[in-house]
């Protein structure tokens, strides 16, 4: 739910990797779209559709987007200048993400301290995790009402998000210098992946984990990530558009991805939805995203990339933060049907989305172009 996917392509390309046929600067389609596809359907699963409509794949699809552009922008980078500055990259991530972050935390902090949430309340030690970004261990220790804002239980996705940031572009730049081959970096991520879903059957299986040890926590759900990251370095649609075969990906990729997803929806038991459902998830994903991008003009995907959805996927970010709190303090307040709550509550979190957007972000993209400018 990052604020744009605007890429330049490179100029020369590191010895061993295919060379990209984009021109520069280029935009990849569809990914705003897919944003606004994200935060939608975790929004509705929220505001009272959670039996029919799977909050959980919604995360998924958001962090196998993060996984997929964070190294995509990483992977031209380097194909460009021969190295990746990760001074930038950390600078360029602080003030995208911060700004809003903290604004929101600060805020429903501070109500809940005022006592305007009935049976809420906020203690030092929740508040603290959530500065240094480890809500999702905190909640693992204390539950997900304990010590903190109400709402602000989503952080627990963005302190993964967080961890990954903090990390993989060390990775990555230790793979594009020792692994020339990007099918090569590729296996070595899908290792990555097959060791997180070991580790989680052995939570599950041998030391009987609860359901949220291995879905709050950074080691046991950072797959979904990893998952877009194979995508950026094997087959990426905006860089080798026709990697894959057109009629394959139609007739056999795209259907068994769909298929994928289906089946990890369907069965209810415990364990394995605490071990392959994320796997089945985010590796359906991959057939989505490579025809998503590639077949943006064409058939169902063509709505992923109209004018209003784009704009639903660019407030996303700030959506995503503040709908829980939004969606409690109405539950709080009001007595209305959950249709009409959740309709309100969008139309009002939405406009200050747009405020947040006006006054936030955007001075901040304006501050990240200038400190790029002057470090380049």
């Amino acid at each position: 739910m990052t604020a744009s996917a605007l890429v330049r392509a490179p100029e020369d390309q590191a010895p061993g990797s295919a060379r990209p046929a984009v021109a520069a600067p280029f935009n990849i389609p569809s990914l705003d779209g897919v944003r606004a596809l994200s935060i939608l359907i975790v929004f509705v699963a929220h505001a009272g559709l959670g039996g029919i409509v799977p909050a959980h794949f919604g995360l998924t699809l958001f962090f196998f987007l993060s996984g997929y552009l964070i190294t995509t922008l990483l992977r031209l980078e380097y194909d460009k200048s021969g190295d990746i500055s990760l001074k930038q990259f950390y600078l360029r991530r602080i003030l995208r993400i911060f700004p809003p972050f903290y604004l929101v935390l600060f805020v429903a902090s501070m109500l809940t301290a005022l006592g305007l949430w009935k049976d809420a309340s906020i203690g030092a030690t929740g508040i603290t995790y959530q500065i240094l970004h480890l809500t999702n261990y905190y909640m693992i220790g204390h539950g997900w009402w304990e010590g903190i804002a109400p709402g602000t239980w989503v952080y627990w996705s963005l302190a993964i998000e967080e961890h990954f940031y903090l990390g993989f572009p060390l990775l990555y730049v230790w793979l594009r210098r020792r692994v020339a081959s990007n099918n090569r970096q590729a296996l070595i991520l899908l290792a990555l992946c097959g060791a997180v879903l070991a580790w989680r059957c052995v939570l599950v299986f041998v030391f009987l984990a609860q359901r949220d040890r291995t879905y709050l926590a950074t080691d046991t759900r950072i797959d979904a990530i990893l998952a877009g990251c194979i995508l950026a370095v094997w087959c990426n649609p905006a860089i080798e558009p026709h990697a894959v075969n057109e009629w394959r990906l139609k007739y056999l990729w795209l259907p068994l991805g769909v298929l994928s997803v289906l089946v990890s929806l369907i069965p209810r038991d415990s364990n394995f939805e605490q071990t392959l459902r994320y796997t089945l998830q985010s590796f359906g994903l991959l057939p989505f995203f490579i025809a998503a991008v590639r077949w943006h003009d064409r058939g169902p995907f063509r709505v992923l990339n109209l004018s209003a959805v784009r704009y639903v996927g660019m407030l996303s970010y700030s959506l995503y933060l503040m709908h829980m709190t939004g969606l409690w303090a109405v539950s709080q307040w009001t007595k209305w049907p959950p249709l009409v709550e959740g309709i309100v509550v969008f139309a009002g979190l939405t406009v200050l989305a747009m405020l947040i957007h006006r006054f936030i972000e955007k001075p901040c993209a304006a501050l990240r172009r200038r400190l790029s400018a002057v470090a380049g």
